[in-house]
């Protein structure tokens, strides 16, 4: 598990919260652009694939981003491949795990992370982290009161991106740097989770 901060104390002193963050469609471009830029980098040092493969893979991205269906990098690279559907789950496990060994510490891959109920109440109060949630397809998995919140996805940089802007917001609001936990999900579960989060 990847750790931003350990959780501080509330001051004492009550303090205005700050107005709502505006998130607009460049924003969303920015982190999308990002996540492209980190995952891509990551793959060619892990020797996931090839830059050809991931040149195409990066225009089915944007191609789909310019119908507002999100896709992930690793699995247009997987496509780009010619892995057929049926084989994503074992490419995706296996091209995750490269992309994590890349991570410092490398997150973990959590079975059970499907069987997790949608924190809705959160996302609600957080619109703006639920559409950067939906754009890098990185579900929140839990949430303790704010101070506490999990993300995951199948693609670990993706997960990463989000925990440290799920981070700036909250503590943004609140004035508490919330305790992040970063994990990785099986490819089925993945798509079980962005299906049930963002309904896609």
């Amino acid at each position: 598990m990847m750790d931003f901060a350990i959780p501080c104390a509330v001051p004492t002193a009550p303090v205005a919260p700050p107005p709502p963050l505006a998130l607009s469609p460049t924003d969303i471009g920015q982190l999308l652009d990002a996540c492209l830029e980190q995952t891509a980098e990551a793959l060619v040092f892990a020797h996931a694939a090839s830059r050809i493969d991931i040149s195409h893979a990066v225009d089915a991205v944007r191609q789909a981003q310019a119908h507002n269906r999100p896709l992930d990098l690793m699995e247009a690279v997987a496509r780009a491949q010619g892995h057929k559907a049926e084989q994503l789950g074992s490419i995706m496990r296996s091209m995750g795990d490269k992309l994590a060994a890349t991570l410092n510490p490398p997150p973990p891959l959590i079975p059970f992370a499907g069987k997790l109920i949608a924190p809705s109440a959160f996302y609600e109060s957080f619109d703006q982290i639920h559409k950067m949630a939906r754009a890098l397809l990185t579900p929140v998995i839990f949430v303790e009161d704010t101070d506490a919140i999990g993300v995951a996805s199948v693609n670990p940089i993706a997960a990463t991106i989000l925990a440290a802007k799920i981070q700036e917001v909250v503590t943004r609001r609140f004035d508490i740097r919330p305790f992040l936990t970063i994990a990785r999900l099986e490819y089925e579960a993945w798509s079980f989770l962005t299906h049930k989060h963002f309904e896609l």
